[in-house]
């Protein structure tokens, strides 16, 4: 069992190590122009490694947003004083967790793959969160909301406190629910 876990963590760690390459190589360069012989030498890995875990430079994204999404997950569960998607609390925590991730935000949102986020927490509301079909659409405006919220305040250089990030958030969707 030993074995199997640090083998485990073995690949996990070569995977992020591919995904922060690819993150990093975007930054200068379209996805599309970025070789993956550039990214296994960035990465420290062999092409051998890329190819054992990934099909395509895109596989490696949505990897690397599966296990964003994973930890959050980790991140709510500890946080058992948060009763409601909507409370106050449960938004700052979701805006400085992304904080920790504002680099791949911005880098796949400025290359064209919002979708690649979107789609995650679409796919994690309807995993965790999910109760009936008209839920679902007011969970799909809530996330899309804060991912929107939370991009835009990004790129215009984090002007406000995450606390007034989260404050806007409550006080929009708590606007629309007392109606």
């Amino acid at each position: 069992m030993e074995k199997y876990l640090l083998k485990s963590q073995k690949s996990r760690f070569n995977r992020m190590c591919i995904a922060e390459a690819i993150i990093e190589l975007m930054k200068t360069e379209e996805l599309k122009k970025i070789k993956i012989s550039t990214v296994v030498k960035k990465a420290g890995v062999s092409r051998t490694t890329f190819y054992k875990h990934f099909n395509s430079l895109e596989e490696v994204l949505d990897d690397y947003m599966n296990e964003i999404v994973a930890e959050y997950n980790i991140e709510r569960a500890k946080n058992a004083e948060i009763k409601s998607l909507y409370d106050y609390k449960n938004i700052l925590l979701t805006i400085y967790f992304f904080d920790q991730y504002a680099d791949f935000f911005k880098t796949v949102t400025k290359q064209g793959f919002y979708s690649l986020l979107i789609d995650a927490i679409n796919s994690f509301m309807t995993k965790n969160i999910y109760f009936d079909k008209n839920d679902l659409y007011e969970l799909y405006c809530y996330s899309g909301g804060l991912l929107n919220i939370f991009i835009k305040w990004e790129e215009d250089g984090k002007k406000e406190k995450p606390e007034e990030i989260a404050q806007i958030v409550y006080d929009l969707f708590h606007h629309f629910s007392d109606k």
